[in-house]
């Protein structure tokens, strides 16, 4: 990992810490994590890997992000604030759950690069798994976090 994928992980879970304060849910607020992973997607993603098990790999990354993300986003309080601006603040339970994502992320990558190549590069042939599959895997798994908390919060302020 470079500096560069630290800084977006230490990023994405600042926004959350951020909102455990509360943060405007205005335009702003909304898209730039969307921006964030956004970069991050046009930088690792490559393309969708369907070779041997991959693709069942890829669908269970996004899909946990999914979950994560969602139930991240109902588990956080919205309410309106005195100017009209609605507010979103973070429970505890969504920042455990946000910080989860990204921590296990995270956590994978530090120990694919310190010394759990091996038992990885095992898993993988024993499964059928490419490299290409972790990657894409990891950064949709971001991208379904993101933009699904990010749908249910917009969402929740709609025909309010």
């Amino acid at each position: 990992m470079t500096i560069w994928d630290y800084l977006l992980n230490i990023a994405l879970i600042g926004l959350v810490v951020l909102q455990m304060r509360g943060r405007r849910l205005d335009r702003r607020g909304l898209v730039l994590p969307l921006v964030l992973v956004g970069w991050a997607a046009s930088h690792y993603l490559h393309g969708i890997p369907t070779v041997g098990n991959d693709l069942v790999m890829v669908l269970g990354g996004a899909l946990i992000g999914a979950t994560l993300g969602a139930v991240s986003g109902v588990l956080t309080r919205v309410t309106r604030g005195a100017d009209g601006v609605w507010l979103a603040r973070a429970t505890i339970g969504a920042a455990a759950l946000w910080v989860l994502g990204v921590g296990s992320r995270l956590g994978f990558s530090l120990y694919a690069q310190h010394g759990g190549e091996h038992a990885i590069g095992q898993f993988s042939m024993t499964h059928h798994l490419t490299a290409a599959a972790w990657v894409t895997a990891l950064v949709l798994m971001s991208l379904s976090e993101v933009i699904c908390r990010t749908l249910v919060l917009w969402t929740r302020t709609l025909g309010r």
